[in-house]
């Protein structure tokens, strides 16, 4: 039994140092991945040195993939976006496979309506009507078939009036073959005019930049059109992707929180002609109010920029996204001009759409500057509103004591005049 106990003991202590050496010792099930973070701090620091995930791409892809679905009926009810969503390679086996499956389904009735009625048996007997004139087999069953959906008609093979069969089935597949036509090629002009092509010549700077405007500490990036035909109705908006913990304890994954890039003024619609550098004040609002220079390497944010308009070829609804993380933020920087003016015209520089030069900007937050400014101004405001309520308080203290001085006089005054009477 001690012998027993011993063994045990021992296996214990191995499974402990087993433990011990493990990397991840905290064992959650149906624990999401962003949900990490409410682990011991240990594992938060192997969390952190990971590499940023993107949420969205430099090309404007949602680097999101749906796992575990179950309802994947719902995919059906929407057969057409379905098709639509699907790469070329599948799109174009499903256009091919639906047609040649019509096909070859209404070949295979015409052949058993001629072979149930005999035809086949009465192959070159000019006595004998057929169903399908010059139908001898399935081949050119198939053959009148692809003639039928396709509204052809060589005229070598044709119906006959004494065939009623023939004539229901000719007018069904009719009806299917317009159905058929109309859906799939609906569904291949659609994937053709996308106008996610469009948003392929609606590029964004590589990286933003932060800096001093008029004054304020700013965040700005670069957008601009490649083609003549403008964007009608552009307007651009950001998201900051961060995630965050509540004060109650709970995680929110990948928050998502706007950012003001000129909605209340009215600059964030665009007259996208030439490139636009949109401008985000980082003020009391802004989720960058207390982040400084030295503190933005080390937050795990993502910007994500949209812009929207209506293609002014088309008048479709075109959508081009881009993202920035914090290796993708400069802090003192600033975009280098692309429009200059040309004999006649203004000409933008392409060539310099991304670059960037160094300007003198503070190291610290806007909230840390709005201090400095106030503590500067403190003492001049409270020295001239003092010194005004001192000389305020002086002439009121001056006019009360005359008035007790007139108010004394004329009590004497009043006093003699009746002693007199008297």
């Amino acid at each position: 039994v001690c012998l027993f106990f011993m063994a045990a003991n021992v296996l214990e202590e191995d499974s402990m140092e087993q433990d011990i050496e493990s990397p991840v010792t905290i064992h959650q099930p149906k624990l999401p991945k962003q949900a990490r973070e409410d682990l011991p701090k240990n594992i938060n620091k192997e969390c952190a040195k990971r590499k940023i995930q993107r949420y969205v791409r430099k090309d404007g892809k949602c680097n999101v993939h749906h796992g575990n679905v179950r309802e994947t009926y719902r995919y059906l009810t929407d057969i057409f976006t379905t098709l639509v969503d699907l790469k070329w390679r599948f799109n174009l086996l499903i256009f091919v496979m639906v047609y040649t499956v019509t096909w070859l389904f209404f070949g295979m009735i015409w052949w058993l309506i001629a072979y149930m009625r005999g035809d086949m048996d009465h192959i070159g007997d000019s006595t004998w009507t057929p169903c399908v004139s010059n139908l001898n087999g399935f081949v050119s069953a198939f053959l009148f078939s692809i003639e039928t959906e396709t509204t052809i008609g060589y005229g070598y093979r044709v119906i006959t009036d004494k065939c009623p069969e023939g004539i229901i089935l000719l007018l069904v597949q009719s009806v299917l073959g317009s159905i058929v036509n109309a859906f799939m090629v609906g569904c291949m002009f659609v994937k053709i005019s996308q106008p996610k092509k469009r948003a392929e010549t609606l590029v964004f700077s590589t990286n933003a930049v932060i800096s001093m405007r008029d004054g304020k500490l700013c965040l700005m990036f670069r957008v601009g059109d490649l083609r003549n035909s403008h964007i009608v109705e552009a307007s651009i908006r950001a998201k900051l992707i961060k995630s965050k913990q509540t004060k109650e304890g709970e995680f929110i994954p990948l928050n998502q929180t706007d950012i003001n890039v000129g909605y209340y003024t009215g600059d964030d619609r665009l007259f996208l002609v030439s490139p636009l550098i949109i401008s985000h004040e980082i003020n009391q609002q802004s989720p960058f109010w207390e982040i400084s220079k030295a503190q933005l390497p080390k937050e795990e944010l993502e910007i994500v920029v949209i812009l929207e308009g209506m293609v002014e070829a088309t008048g479709m609804t075109c959508q081009a996204r881009s993202s920035y993380i914090t290796s993708e933020i400069l802090w003192g920087y600033r975009f280098t001009p692309v429009l200059t003016l040309e004999d006649g015209f203004y000409e933008v520089d392409y060539n310099s759409f991304h670059e960037t030069y160094e300007t003198n900007t503070p190291v610290y937050s806007a909230k840390e500057l709005a201090e400095m400014a106030s503590r500067a101004e403190l003492p001049l405001t409270w020295s001239v509103s003092s010194k005004l309520d001192q000389h305020a308080e002086l002439e009121t203290e001056e006019e009360e004591k005359n008035q007790e001085d007139q108010n004394e006089r004329n009590g004497d005054v009043a006093n003699l005049e009746n002693e007199s009477k008297v």
